[in-house]
């Protein structure tokens, strides 16, 4: 396993451990999930990218390479949502990290509680008004590189909870993304480029997935509002 990710994948044990405190059962009361629900939430929300010096050091060290052919690409490729603990996958456990007051029923579906869109600012109060986005889109990390990787990396890529990979964001604003690399779509609220674009970076660094030349330039550009 590369470095990077190794290190990502240790991170990910060390994170994940606080969320598996507590997990719902089939005689866990609202109450109580209720409680593993917002300890969570107030612990992290999306995982804190590097600082923007660091990552653009990351940008430059990302290798800069024409996008591979979308030939033999599935979503299915790309495992997801896997269960991350008891009856919790991915999906719940970011709905439960990145909403206020969440509160789930004894399969760990979120029933209630208030989530803030990121992307552009719109508040939700029911769960299924919600998608979790993947920052660097499947369909686009496999034109940069996860073509060629294994499907247990794949799984990792789709499902990473260590990394800032994965956001609880409105659906309308992740349809409205779909596969595109920040030169074709960034997100309405500009407050959040920052963010965003050291997450980006990041996730690619990591994984050591490619960049183009239009996709760094933008990068470079959303980087320059961390000094606004």
């Amino acid at each position: 396993m590369h470095t990077k990710l190794a290190l990502a994948t240790a991170a990910a044990t060390a994170l994940v451990i606080p969320l598996t405190a507590a997990p719902a059962t089939a005689t866990a009361t609202s109450a109580s999930v209720h409680h593993s629900a917002s300890a969570a939430t107030a612990r992290r929300d999306l995982p804190e990218p590097p600082p923007a010096d660091i990552v653009r050091k990351e940008l430059g060290e990302l290798n800069v390479a024409a996008p591979h052919p979308m030939t033999g690409y599935s979503r299915a490729k790309f495992p997801h949502w896997i269960t991350q603990y008891g009856t919790c996958d991915t999906r719940e456990v970011v709905l439960a990290r990145d909403g206020q007051d969440v509160v789930q029923d004894d399969q760990c579906r979120a029933i209630s509680g208030t989530w803030t869109s990121p992307y552009d600012d719109k508040v939700f109060t029911a769960s299924g008004q919600l998608d979790i986005d993947h920052v660097v889109p499947l369909a686009n990390g496999w034109r940069s590189g996860a073509d060629e990787w294994t499907t247990a990396k794949r799984r990792q890529f789709a499902n990473d909870l260590s990394n800032p990979q994965l956001v609880a964001v409105s659906a309308a604003s992740n349809r409205s993304k779909g596969d595109q690399s920040p030169d074709q779509w960034a997100p309405p609220l500009r407050s959040y480029w920052c963010t965003y674009s050291r997450a980006w970076t990041h996730v690619k660094y990591v994984y050591d997935l490619n960049i183009t030349e239009a996709e760094k330039n933008k990068l470079s550009e959303m980087l320059d509002t961390c000094d606004a």
